[in-house]
């Protein structure tokens, strides 16, 4: 029997931002697209960093000590530095991966000369939608 990969449980294709994004525009997108996270791209198309809806309820807690809220951007808030891994990495380790850095999702890039590009999320909720 073949070993699981992370190609045969993730979702593909990533919704993604940029780091300048205002944070209205993030929490917006959440919500028209109902998803969880947003993963936050360079010029280059590169992940640096994921920003959660969890990210965005921490930042309501902290809002009325920040000066600036209006300004906050994607780049505030992000979770950095992005933990991925490719599609052909086993579900095993992709497991223990989000277990050990107790995240909930992994971002699944590829690979693309110099530059890691987003391909698609495995999540918490994948795995434990197919036991």
């Amino acid at each position: 029997m073949a070993e699981e990969l992370v190609r045969d449980w993730m979702h593909r294709g990533v919704i993604t931002c940029g780091p300048e994004t205002s944070v209205q525009v993030v929490a917006d997108t959440m919500k028209t697209r109902d998803i969880s996270a947003l993963v936050v791209v360079d010029e280059a198309g590169d992940a640096i960093g994921v920003i959660s809806r969890t990210d965005l309820v921490n930042a309501r807690f902290v809002e009325p000590y920040l000066k600036h809220w209006r300004g906050l951007t994607a780049k505030h808030l992000m979770s950095c530095p992005v933990v991925s891994v490719s599609d052909d990495t086993s579900l095993a380790e992709a497991a223990t991966c989000l277990r050990d850095r107790k995240i909930h999702r992994l971002v699944v890039t590829e690979r693309h000369g110099t530059h890691e590009k987003p391909i698609g999320i495995l999540s918490v909720t994948d795995l434990a939608g197919k036991l």
